[in-house]
């Protein structure tokens, strides 16, 4: 006679072997619908500007980086009509304001501006630093990108033919990543090259467009005054972000351009990495709670291994993160940077980012708080924030 627990037990292994079913098809779903946007934006074709209006570029400058002169070089040889560059910092001190210089000789019949000036005070250093570039600006059109980014030189030939589209309010651009020489910058590579942008180009394929990146921030000068100018970013800690949401806000269009920039992803330890991704993670999902409970499905080898422990009876189990694995790799193949120096090694990282990205994921519950440019901060829902040490919340 059948014992009187074993409905019961067969009952729960049920719940357990059809959860982690779910659970693994949703993240090898997932996977595979980012393969798909992906691979698709990756044969994209770029817009043709219609005219090429006089711009503005804005470069907020703070402290020196790997690669910073060949990056703020890219933006001096464009090929456009009429430009200008204000690269401005906070602090007379500053070593990237003797890079600004060289190229301010380097290019004599290019009009650059270098703005060092400090009497502006608010949260947001790199905002107080726009906000005393901004009346220095000569054109109507502004393209604001952080120092860290390199592009070609028809960048913004591009940007151009993207922010004729109507109703567009500003024009972003995705980036991809540049390691430099040490383990970690190579693993902060790999998530932003096969995490973070094949998250985007799969939210775009949804219709989603709550994004803008600090990469590229393309605009008019009218559109930025509609909001309320740069001081209603002065407390915020993801100002790209909110520029682009206040604009929508105003019935403005968020554009995603078919332009990828580079920037240089230099983490020397693996405490510089975490604190990095940490910051960005928290600061999601403040703004995106929703949106960043649910990315737990987007962890896919972790999902697909949990699934399997779930669901470990059953033949087909192991099969999910071996599924997650080879996708992982075509993922990896697609988005390559440099095929001929970084595959090998790059797969032998890929389950180690992939469990770490979901750690710095689950780490970002575990406080408000976070790390930037040697401060620490307290981050509100709203994406305000306050330094620790002045008040708590």
């Amino acid at each position: 006679m059948p014992s009187i627990h074993a409905q019961p037990d067969r009952a729960v292994s049920n719940i357990f072997i059809w959860s982690g079913f779910i659970l693994g098809t949703t993240a090898l779903l997932y996977l595979a619908v980012c393969t798909f946007a992906t691979r698709a934006w990756f044969k994209r074709r770029t817009a043709t500007a219609i005219s090429t209006p006089p711009v503005t570029i804005l470069k907020p400058l703070c402290g020196m980086e790997p690669g910073l002169y060949d990056n703020l070089r890219s933006f001096c040889t464009q090929d456009y009509p009429e430009f200008q560059i204000i690269f401005g910092s906070q602090s007379a001190d500053d070593p990237a304001l003797d890079v600004a210089r060289t190229l301010q000789h380097e290019f004599p019949h290019l009009d650059i501006q270098i703005v060092c000036e400090h009497s502006i005070q608010c949260g947001n250093f790199k905002v107080a630093n726009l906000m005393q570039m901004e009346p220095y600006v000569a054109f109507e059109h502004l393209v604001i990108s952080d120092s860290d980014i390199r592009v070609g030189n028809d960048y913004l030939h591009h940007l151009a033919g993207e922010l004729d589209q109507p109703d567009a309010g500003v024009v972003t651009c995705l980036y991809r990543g540049l390691p430099a020489a040490t383990i970690w910058s190579r693993l902060g590579a790999l998530h932003i090259n096969e995490w973070f942008l094949p998250s985007v180009l799969t939210g775009r394929l949804l219709g989603l467009n709550d994004f803008g990146f600090g990469a590229t921030l393309a605009l008019r000068r009218q559109s930025l005054e509609r909001i309320g100018g740069f001081k209603v970013l002065a407390d915020q800690l993801a100002d790209d972000y909110m520029l682009a949401k206040l604009l929508r806000e105003h019935g403005l269009k968020t554009v995603l351009s078919d332009y990828l920039v580079e920037t240089t992803v230099h983490e020397p330890s693996f405490a510089s990495l975490w604190q990095h991704e940490l910051r960005w993670m928290r600061t999601v999902r403040m703004l995106q709670p929703a949106g960043h409970a649910f990315s737990c499905m987007t962890h896919t080898l972790p999902a697909t291994l949990v699934a399997a422990a779930l669901a470990h009876a059953h033949p087909w189990a192991w099969a999910m993160p071996a599924t997650a694995i080879v996708l992982r790799i075509i993922m990896h193949r697609i988005s390559l940077h440099d095929p001929e120096s970084s595959l090998w090694l790059d797969l032998l990282l890929l389950p180690i980012r992939d469990l770490l990205t979901f750690a710095v994921w689950a780490g970002s519950y575990a406080s408000r708080h976070v790390r930037w440019r040697g401060r620490r901060f307290a981050v509100r829902r709203d994406g305000y924030m306050l330094e620790l040490g002045e008040e708590r919340f």
